[in-house]
C-alpha cells in the first residue's frame, strides 16, 4: 500500500498566492483592441408567441454596432448533451416563434460598450402574444396542461418510456408482507450557484479565419463542440481557452454565452464579449433543479426495508440542458446506501415555463439523498426504533445487488457510521460495532 502523503496534512493551494495578491488572471482581465459588447434581448413573460421585432430605436443608440436574431444562426436548435447521444435538439440559441420562460433570449445587440449594448437592447420592440403557462411539475403532466414541446408532451422520453424506470423484485407482494407502510413527500427548491464571477466569454476573430474564444466555462470541449455545430464552423477553426473559473459549482457547464459571443465576432469582425450581469446570473443561468419525490416503503417490525416505491419529478424548466442525465443518476441512487430487495422507481423529466435547470454539485443525486435520509428518520420514528439501528440494519455490504442490477463492490456506510459514532461519543450497541461491509465476501472470512 502506498504511504499516505496528504491525509492529516496541510496542502498549499498552487493558485492560492495569486488569489490573495490579486495576480490571478480571469477571463475579463484579458485586453482586446476594439472590443465590442453583447447584451441579450430577453422575454418579459414566461410563455408567448413572437409576432415581430423592431430594432429601429436600438439602432439610434450611440455606440450601436449590430444585432443578432435566430436568422443569423445556421443551426439554431441544439441540446448540450447531444455530444453524448442524448437528444433531441430542442433549445433555440435565439428564440424563433415562441418563448418558453421569462428571460429567454430572443435577440442580441452588439455595441461599443456594455452600457450602450444594454441601452440598445432595452429599446428593441418585441411584439408578443402571451400564452397560458405551467409552473408545477405535476400540473404539467395533466391532460389539459399547456404543451411546451413540439413533440406534443411535457416530458422527456427514456428509451420508449414516459419516465426513467427501475424495477427489481415484486414490490406489490413485498408490501403485502410488510408489517408497516411508511410514506413521505419530499420537495427541494431551485438553488442558484451564485459564482463570484458571472458567466462570460469573449470571442476574437483571427486573421487566419479562426476564432479564439476565452471562456470561464467548466466544460471547455462541450462548449467548443456545441459552438462549432450550432454555428456551422469547422472544429479546427475554433480555439477555446479556459482558465480560472471564478466560482462554478456546476453552473458553468452549460453552453450559454460562447455561441453568441462567437456569432457576434463572426458577424461584426470584432472581438465580442458576452458577460452576464449579476441580475442575469441570478435569473437566467441554470440553477440546481427543483425535485418532488414521493416515497413508499414496506418495513418489517424490526426496521428492515423490504420494498421501496418512488415516484419523482425533476423540474427541467423549459429545456433539457442536463436534466435527462440528472434523472438517470437520480433513478440509480434512490435506494441510497441501503439494501432494498424490491424496488419500483418512476422518475420523470418534466418541462415547465421556468428557466432551464442544470448541474450543481451532485445534481440528481443530492435531492434523492436528502429525501432518503429524511425518510430513514421517518421510518425509525414511526416504528419507535433508534435512527442508527435502522441504518445499520439496512446498510449495503459488498456483494449486495442494487435495484439497477449492479453488484456493490465498495460499500463503506457501516464503517463510516462506526467512525462517526466514535467521533461524536455515541456508544453503539456491540452488534453494530462488530459489523462490517465485507461480511458477504471471502475477504471477510479469511
Amino acid at each position: 500500500m502506498k504511504e499516505l502523503k496528504s491525509v492529516g496534512t496541510t496542502i498549499k493551494r498552487r493558485d492560492g498566492e495569486g488569489h490573495i495578491k490579486g495576480q490571478t488572471e480571469y477571463v475579463d482581465d484579458i485586453p482586446f483592441q476594439n472590443l465590442k459588447h453583447l447584451h441579450a434581448v430577453r422575454s418579459p413573460v414566461a410563455h408567448a408567441e413572437i409576432k415581430g421585432l423592431d430594432f429601429s430605436a436600438a439602432e439610434e443608440v450611440d455606440g450601436f454596432v449590430d444585432y443578432l436574431t435566430h436568422e443569423d444562426v445556421p443551426n439554431n436548435l441544439y441540446t448540450i448533451l447531444r455530444l453524448v447521444g442524448v437528444g433531441p435538439d430542442e433549445e433555440p440559441l435565439l428564440a424563433e416563434d415562441r418563448v418558453r420562460y421569462e428571460g429567454e433570449p430572443i435577440a442580441a445587440v452588439i455595441a461599443d460598450s456594455k452600457g450602450a449594448a444594454m441601452e440598445a437592447a432595452s429599446k428593441v420592440e418585441v411584439d408578443l402574444e402571451e400564452l397560458p403557462a405551467v409552473f408545477d411539475v405535476e400540473e404539467a403532466l395533466e391532460d389539459d396542461a399547456p404543451i411546451l414541446k413540439d413533440w406534443g408532451t411535457n416530458h422527456f422520453e427514456f428509451e420508449g418510456h414516459h419516465c426513467r424506470r427501475v424495477r427489481r423484485g415484486d414490490v406489490d407482494a413485498a408490501f403485502e408482507e410488510a408489517d408497516h407502510i411508511v410514506e413521505g413527500r419530499y420537495q427541494t427548491s431551485p438553488i442558484e450557484q451564485a459564482p463570484t464571477e458571472t458567466t462570460s466569454a469573449t470571442a476574437k476573430p483571427e486573421a487566419n479565419g479562426r476564432f479564439t474564444v476565452h471562456t470561464n466555462t467548466q466544460a471547455l470541449f462541450f462548449s467548443l463542440d456545441n459552438t462549432a455545430i450550432t454555428l456551422d464552423i469547422p472544429f479546427e477553426k475554433l480555439q477555446f481557452k479556459g482558465g480560472t473559473v471564478g466560482g462554478g459549482f456546476g453552473g458553468k457547464v452549460d453552453v450559454i454565452v460562447e455561441q453568441l459571443a462567437t456569432l457576434g465576432a463572426k458577424k461584426t469582425g470584432y472581438p465580442v464579449r458576452y458577460k452576464f450581469t449579476r441580475e442575469e446570473e441570478m435569473k437566467v443561468s441554470s440553477p440546481r433543479g427543483a425535485w418532488r419525490m414521493y416515497f413508499k416503503d414496506g418495513v418489517t417490525d424490526d426496521g428492515e426495508i423490504i420494498a421501496r416505491e418512488v415516484t419523482s419529478y425533476a423540474d427541467a424548466g423549459a429545456y433539457n440542458r442536463h436534466t435527462p442525465y440528472a434523472v438517470t443518476k437520480h433513478a440509480a441512487n434512490l435506494a441510497g446506501p441501503y439494501n432494498i430487495p424490491n424496488a419500483k422507481f418512476d422518475c420523470y423529466c418534466v418541462y415547465t415555463n421556468k428557466q432551464p435547470s442544470s448541474a450543481m454539485r451532485g445534481f440528481g443525486v443530492t435531492p434523492c439523498s436528502f429525501a432518503i435520509e429524511n425518510h430513514m428518520d421517518k421510518i425509525a420514528d414511526e416504528l419507535g426504533l433508534d435512527r442508527w439501528e435502522v441504518r445499520f440494519k439496512n446498510a449495503y455490504k459488498n456483494g449486495d445487488i442494487t435495484p439497477h442490477r449492479k453488484e456493490v463492490e465498495d460499500a463503506s456506510l457501516i464503517e463510516c457510521m462506526q467512525s462517526t459514532a466514535e467521533m461524536i461519543d455515541v456508544d453503539l450497541p456491540e452488534e453494530f460495532k462488530q459489523m462490517s461491509s465485507l461480511e458477504n465476501t471471502e475477504e471477510h472470512n479469511v
